[in-house]
């Protein structure tokens, strides 16, 4: 057996490739069949296919020479595979399957108009998409992203921002950059999304939860003593309610007054998807206690 050179032109330009050929004896003469497509080699990679094909040499047959004799051998190194360890391991699938998305939904491209680039060492719609993805694939607070996600995954090369650069004020900032966008935003997901995956929004689900604060909340006009979901009565809270399709995929939210009672938040979320995507003849489904009127 001996390796034979194939050539392709890619590109305009001429290719290289190699194939390990076995001769044999037939009624009609020697003939020559592929045994198999190595691909393109180096000049010690083909020396050991060489040497491979050549055997011990107790064959008797001669090879065909296709290389001189000073052709380099090849080259390897010995490892100690017990005092192997992993060092600065850091996450790099999840984050990137998310950027990925973000760029299919036209979201990137959303926040670079919605949110003009300053004088800021960092994009605030860079910062966006790092909350963004640490929410997707690690829920957790702006805190622990600053202080241990972030620096475990592989964003710094994936959007190009240190570690050192994102800190819980600046994505709590960040968060503050987008509010003013949420509606457009909502509106620009829902298309990108509908389009995607082919939505239909004749049927939605709606749905109300509370979050409650630790302390007097003096700030927030909208944190106010109201029946608690989460048996919490002695503390100040929202509410918060949530119109998904019938797939589950999120239409919008809106945020109320912790004491806004159900039938007011059912007519205002009502009125506000109506506003913003049109009247259609679509179902509403919620539990007995939102959809009372």
């Amino acid at each position: 057996m001996f390796i034979r050179p194939c050539y392709r032109r890619k590109n305009g330009k001429r290719h290289a490739y190699w194939a390990l050929v076995e001769s044999y004896r037939t009624a009609r003469g020697p003939r020559q069949r592929t045994v198999a497509y190595v691909g393109q080699l180096d000049a010690g990679s083909r020396l050991g296919v060489k040497r491979a094909a050549e055997g011990d040499g107790r064959s008797g047959e001669t090879q065909l020479q296709l290389w001189e004799d000073d052709t380099p051998a090849p080259e390897w190194v010995e490892v100690n595979t017990s005092a192997v360890r992993v060092e600065n391991q850091r996450e790099f699938g999840g984050p990137w399957l998310a950027l990925r998305l973000i760029e299919r939904l036209k979201r990137d491209a959303f926040l670079r108009r919605a949110i003009p680039k300053g004088h800021d060492a960092v994009p605030w719609s860079v910062m966006a998409q790092v909350l963004v993805i640490c929410r997707l694939c690690r829920p957790s607070s702006e805190l622990h992203i600053a202080e241990h996600y972030y620096k475990q995954t592989a964003l710094n090369d994936l959007l190009g921002v240190p570690a050192e650069k994102v800190y819980d004020e600046r994505l709590y900032r960040a968060l503050d950059k987008l509010l003013p966008h949420k509606e457009a935003l909502e509106m620009h997901l829902k298309n990108q999304l509908g389009e995607l995956f082919g939505l239909e929004y004749d049927l939605l689900l709606y749905d109300v939860t509370s979050t409650y604060f630790e302390g007097e909340a003096k700030r927030n006009p909208m944190a106010q003593r109201g029946y608690s979901r989460d048996k919490r009565s002695d503390c100040k809270q929202v509410c918060i309610g949530l119109v998904v399709s019938k797939c589950g995929m999120p239409l919008g939210y809106e945020v109320f007054a912790g004491n806004r009672n159900d039938v007011t938040r059912l007519r205002e979320i009502v009125e506000t998807m109506e506003r913003r995507y049109g009247k259609a003849d679509r179902i509403w489904v919620g539990d007995r206690d939102d959809s009372a009127a």
